[in-house]
């Protein structure tokens, strides 16, 4: 049997407050997902004055980068490459920049997901996020 890290709630509190930190500093309205290595919701939060689409977005880039256990900016790299056929990928859809997950160890404890701003700050604010728990 073997052990497996699983992200707390003051993990995901954490991550939350440094994540939502970023976006103010650089006053950017945005959606702000947290899920498990699964892609199960575990924090959302749709900041004032972001978009609607951003809370329909920022959890499938988090489920993307959770499932596919690396950053949901490879698959858009993978379809600018000319790849289109990976839009028919079972159950991967947030497909564009902004989907980063939480690894420790070689292990994927979850992902966290922005939407609303352009796509590298949406990473640049998940990354804010997820080094808050030292990772």
């Amino acid at each position: 049997m073997q052990t497996k890290f699983v992200l707390e709630s003051a993990d995901v509190k954490a991550i939350a407050a440094a994540a939502e930190a970023e976006a103010l500093k650089n006053n950017w309205a945005v959606s702000i997902c947290i899920v498990d290595d699964g892609g199960h919701l575990l924090s959302f939060q749709r900041m004032d004055g972001a978009a609607p689409v951003s809370s329909h977005i920022a959890p499938g880039k988090a489920r993307t980068a959770a499932l596919g256990r690396r950053e949901s900016k490879f698959y858009e790299d993978v379809i600018n490459g000319g790849r289109v056929s990976f839009l028919s990928a079972p159950a991967l859809e947030g497909m564009l920049e902004g989907g980063v997950p939480i690894m420790k160890d070689g292990q994927c404890l979850g992902a966290v997901g922005v939407s609303g701003v352009k796509s590298p700050e949406d990473a640049q604010i998940a990354k804010a996020g997820i080094a808050a728990i030292g990772l």
